[in-house]
Order: structure tokens, then sequence, then C-alpha cells
């Protein structure tokens, strides 16, 4: 077993997640955990052998299983059917195995063994942290592509409305212009009828009086 790895679990929401990390900051990295866990009591590294397996085979990969369920740590697990949280969360020892005779390797031979083994962990989880940051990134990528849509739907938005607007405006303009020129003939036209009848008016008192001399 690679020693530069440690397993790590944790809760959150319906799973329970479990990482083959070098460090507690790169498993809560790996998590998207903004809060430290581990201080917290949320998280914990694990010396179960199932679980240890499991995520050494897939170093830096994040593996789940519903909280409570005794299954097996996958990328993709699901909530079963008839789920429901267990009052422990801890997988079961596995079943004791007859022993088989195996031959005692040498110090020195286990020990590269332990350090190729060392060597492809750190591989494996450096490969899969790339690719998670390749993904975050493809997907800010996406997000900032998105909110530039969405800007130059409101830019349009808004300069089609100014438009309406300013051409609403020149309309209204235009009519009180219109009506402005036309109240001018009116008070021309009301000035001159006053002028004619004071004229008028003037002669007919005067002839008025004059009739009744």
């Amino acid at each position: 077993m690679a020693k530069t790895l440690k397993t790590y679990i944790t809760n959150l929401g319906f799973f329970e997640l479990a990482l083959a990390a070098p460090s507690m900051k790169a498993a809560l990295e790996a998590w998207g955990l903004g809060h430290n866990a581990f201080h917290q009591g949320f998280a914990k590294e694990t010396q179960d052998a199932r679980i240890v397996a499991a995520t050494m085979a897939k170093p830096g990969v994040v593996l789940k299983r519903p909280v409570g369920s005794k299954g097996a740590f996958t990328e993709n697990a699901a909530l079963p059917k008839d789920w429901s949280v267990a009052a422990e969360n801890e997988l079961p020892r596995p079943k004791a195995k007859k022993a088989k005779a195996k031959a005692r390797a040498k110090p020195e031979k286990k020990k590269k063994a332990d350090e190729k083994a060392g060597r492809a962990a750190i591989i494996s989880f450096e490969k899969e942290k790339a690719r998670r940051q390749k993904e975050r990134e493809k997907q800010a990528a996406r997000e900032e592509a998105r909110e530039e849509k969405d800007r130059a739907r409101r830019e349009r938005d808004l300069e089609k409305a100014q438009t309406a607007f300013d051409r609403a405006e020149a309309r209204h303009q235009a009519a009180m212009a219109a009506i402005e020129k036309e109240q001018d003939k009116l008070d021309r036209r009301a000035r001159i009828e006053r002028e004619r009848w004071d004229e008028e008016r003037e002669d007919l008192n005067g002839a008025l009086a004059k009739a009744r001399d």
C-alpha cells in the first residue's frame, strides 16, 4: 500500500465520501469543502481495509455510498429505493479468509515495491487533480460565456427600448411643434379679429350715438 497517500472519509448530504489523498487539505479541496471538516469532526482518516483498497485503486477520485449503507464505495453511487439512514456508518469487517501460505518477501524488495506503488499513486492522484481543475476551468468558461450572452441580450434589450423611447419622444416633440405652430396662427387670427372688431365697434358706436341724437 502506498504510504504517501491516506484515505479520508466524510459525509456530504445523503452520501458518505471517501478519497485517497496526500493530505487533509487535498481531501478538502477534492470534496469542495470550504471549511475544515477535520477540525470540526465531520471528516477523518480511516484505516478500514475495504475503503482503503477502493480509494487506493483510484487515487484522487471521490468515491461515495449512501449514508448508513454498508456497500462498496463507487464513483456513481445512487440511493437505493428502500434507503434509510442507519445508526452506524462504518463498513463491516471483512470475513476472515483462510490463511494462505505466502512467501515472505525480502525487506528491500518490499520497500522498493512500496516506493513504486507510492509514486504510481501520487501520479494517479495528480492526474485526477488536474482533471478536476480542467473541469472547473471548463465550468468557469461556460459560466463566463453564459454571463456574456446574458449581458449581450440585456444590452440588445436596452438598445431596443432606448430606440423605441427616442422615436416616441421625437414624435411627441414633432406633434407639440405642430400644435405650437397652429397656436401661433390662431393667436395671430385672434389678434387681427380683435383689432378689426375694435375698429368696427368704434364706427358702430359712433353711428349709434348719432341715431340717438
